[in-house]
């Protein structure tokens, strides 16, 4: 039994760095894939932040399109050409109007050079009131 805990262990641990994967194809890396904006009041409005990308190829990079799962997210991404070792942006706006609840939305990056999108996530819990508490 403690082997077969030890072997499920090691084989947990070695499945982390792909969950935590920010290097995409040789290409590209991200700053980080999610972003938790924590407990975040409705009352205070929309909530904002910056994924980097970092062009870690040797080619130009480009940022095709930026997908969101709904419309309480509006995201803007750098649209010149990001040169090899040069960063680009995507900026990203929840709205924070539709709580109280925990969210988490997608957005589907596609970046030349890639057979597969990038997923980035931003997430949190939203609440009303002047307490971090759900209601």
């Amino acid at each position: 039994m403690k082997k077969f805990i030890v072997i499920l262990s090691l084989c947990l641990l070695a499945a982390l760095p792909a969950a935590a994967q920010k290097d995409f194809g040789g290409l590209a890396r991200f700053d980080r894939t999610v972003h938790d904006f924590g407990k975040i009041n409705t009352k205070d409005g929309a909530v904002s932040c910056t994924f980097e990308v970092t062009n870690i190829g040797k080619e130009t990079l480009n940022i095709f399109a930026v997908i969101t799962t709904c419309g309480c997210t509006s995201v803007k991404w750098t649209r010149t050409d990001i040169a090899p070792g040069a960063k680009g942006t995507i900026e990203v706006t929840y709205s924070n109007d539709e709580g109280p609840y925990p969210f988490d939305k997608a957005l589907t990056v596609y970046l030349s050079g890639l057979d597969k999108p990038v997923i980035l996530h931003i997430k949190g819990t939203a609440y009303r009131g002047r307490n971090s508490a759900l209601i």
